[in-house]
C-alpha cells in the first residue's frame, strides 16, 4: 500500500470513536475542489510513508485508539487493501473506509469478509454529470452499484457530497437525494473554497443558509441529512 500521510489522532473522523487516519496516495478522480492534492496529482505527491512503520505505530496504540480510518486519494485502488485491512482488524481496531465508490468489487470484498465496519462514500453529482464534476472520464455504473451495495445495510455507512455551487445546484442535490433514497445518513459538505492545485492558497469555509435549507428538504429522501 502506498501511503502519503498519517494523522495519529482524530476525534471527528470516525463517528463516536478515537482514530488514526491513514492517507493512501493516488486517485482516479480529479475533482477541482479536492483538499488533498498531495495525494492526487503526481506532481504534488507527498513523500511515501512506510507501511510497516505505520503498522508498528498502530500496534503501539492498541488500547489507546479505538479505530483507524483509511482515506486518500482513493484507497480501493490499492491492490493490497484487503490484506492491510485484515492486519488492522486483527489488532482490534474498528476500520472506516472513505471511498469515491468507483470500485464496488473491492468494496463488496471488504464487506463480505468483515474487514470494514463503516464506509463513507462520496457521491459527487447526479450520475449524468459525474464526468464533469469529477474532472475525469468516469463510468457511472460502478458508482450506482456501490450506492446500491451500501443501501443494503450490511455495513454502517454514510453518503456525503461536497457542494461547490459552481458545479452543483439545489436541483442537483435533490437528484442525488432521489438516487440514495432511503439512506441512513447524507451529509452536505461545505466547500473549502481554494485552488487545490495551488499549495499557497488558503481554504475559506462558507456557511451558506441555502445549504442548510436544502438539507432540511432532502430529509424527504433520507433519514438524516446535515451540513458539515
Amino acid at each position: 500500500m502506498i501511503l502519503g500521510g498519517l494523522q495519529k489522532f482524530s476525534l471527528v473522523d470516525y463517528p463516536g470513536k478515537t482514530c488514526a487516519i491513514l492517507f493512501t496516495r493516488g486517485c482516479n478522480f480529479r475533482c477541482p475542489y479536492c483538499h488533498n492534492p498531495e495525494l492526487v496529482w503526481p506532481e504534488q505527491y507527498a513523500p511515501e510513508i512506510s507501511l510497516e512503520g505505520v503498522l508498528d505505530f498502530l500496534r503501539q496504540r492498541r488500547g489507546l485508539l479505538e479505530a483507524v480510518t483509511l482515506t486518500g486519494g482513493e484507497p480501493t485502488l490499492q491492490a493490497d487493501l484487503p490484506a492491510v485491512a485484515r492486519a488492522i482488524k486483527e489488532m482490534g481496531f474498528a476500520l472506516k473506509l472513505d471511498s469515491n465508490g468507483s470500485r464496488p468489487d473491492r468494496l463488496r470484498e471488504l464487506i463480505e469478509a468483515g474487514l470494514v465496519d463503516y464506509v463513507a462514500m462520496d457521491v459527487k453529482a447526479p450520475l449524468s454529470q459525474y464526468a464533469r464534476v469529477c474532472g475525469a472520464d468516469v463510468s457511472v455504473e460502478p458508482i450506482y452499484e456501490s450506492i446500491a451495495l451500501l443501501l443494503r445495510g450490511r455495513v454502517a455507512y454514510e453518503f456525503r457530497t461536497t457542494v461547490d455551487r459552481a458545479l452543483l445546484s439545489e436541483a442537483d442535490l435533490f437528484e442525488i437525494g432521489k438516487m440514495i433514497r432511503g439512506a441512513e445518513k447524507f451529509f452536505l459538505q461545505k466547500l473549502n473554497d481554494f485552488n487545490a492545485k495551488d499549495p499557497q492558497s488558503k481554504p475559506k469555509r462558507k456557511d451558506d443558509a441555502w445549504l442548510r435549507q436544502a438539507a432540511e428538504k432532502l430529509k424527504q429522501y433520507v433519514k438524516v441529512c446535515e451540513v458539515r
